[in-house]
């Protein structure tokens, strides 16, 4: 079901190839794209919805999220609204931490995080007053991306940054990679209930064919090992692992990472 706002603005997933979701935020009328990876599921969803695109918003540069870009942008000149410090040449807007978006043809109003890590660049895009983070490939449903530019300071304060939200905050990720992430987090923390009950929620939704996505903050802060890495169960994981007693928070992190890209 999409998410509503005052029976008004809604979130369409959107999606794409493998696993990605391309996201459609619209009034009935008016739709902004997050991170269209690719025009063709776009623009189908614009036509079944009867829906006029008045926007596009990008996270981060990697093709998956602005490949779909150029075409759009034949069927309708609109404004691309992207981070500053991620080189895409589709930018019309370039943002960073602190700019607002206006959409007034919505009407929608976004605040921008700096969140990088997985790209130099990546930004964030956070709906207040609806309670939606579009959070690109920072954050995952149960886990965060690979660390593919930034290093893994820089990913800890992204994370961080985004785990302050409020809880009730709907966490609008890129991709349908919950199930996994959540194997290796009860691997990390396997003493946690909350995480426990969170697999069997999510798993009933896959075997319904439904996404696990949007989670919410306040589901992530209780289950999700990358904002978890400085409590007592994962710590003690990763002792057990060999993680040196007197580690810092960011070699913990770091540690944990580098578990998750092998496991």
């Amino acid at each position: 079901m999409p998410a509503l706002l005052n029976d008004s603005l809604r979130v369409l997933a959107v999606p794409a190839f493998k696993d990605n979701y391309l996201w459609l935020i619209h009034n009935g009328v008016t739709a902004a794209a997050v991170d269209p990876g690719d025009a063709a599921p776009i623009l189908d969803a614009l036509a079944q919805h009867k829906l006029t695109l008045a926007a596009i918003l990008l996270t981060h540069h990697h093709a998956d999220h602005v490949g779909g870009v150029p075409r759009l942008l034949q069927h309708t000149k609109v404004p691309v609204y992207g981070p500053r410090n991620d080189a895409i040449g589709a930018v019309t807007v370039p943002l960073a931490e602190g700019d607002l978006v206006d959409l007034p043809a919505l009407p929608l109003q976004l605040s921008v995080l700096d969140v990088p890590g997985h790209t130099r660049g990546h930004i964030a895009y956070v709906a207040q007053e609806a309670g939606w983070l579009f959070c690109g490939d920072t954050l995952f449903a149960g886990g965060c991306g690979r660390l593919f530019e930034g290093t893994p300071a820089q990913m800890m304060r992204s994370l961080q940054k985004l785990g302050a939200l409020p809880p009730s905050m709907q966490v609008y990720c890129a991709h349908e990679y919950t199930m996994a992430n959540l194997r290796f987090a009860i691997a990390a923390e396997p003493d946690n209930a909350a995480l426990r009950q969170r697999i069997a929620d999510d798993q009933a939704k896959r075997d319904r064919g439904q996404p696990t996505v949007p989670s919410t903050i306040g589901l992530e802060r209780e289950t999700n090992p990358f904002l978890r890495h400085q409590t007592g169960g994962v710590v003690k994981t990763l002792r057990e692992r060999g993680l040196a007693a007197n580690a810092t928070p960011v070699e913990a992190f770091a540690a944990l990472r580098e578990w998750k890209n092998n496991f």
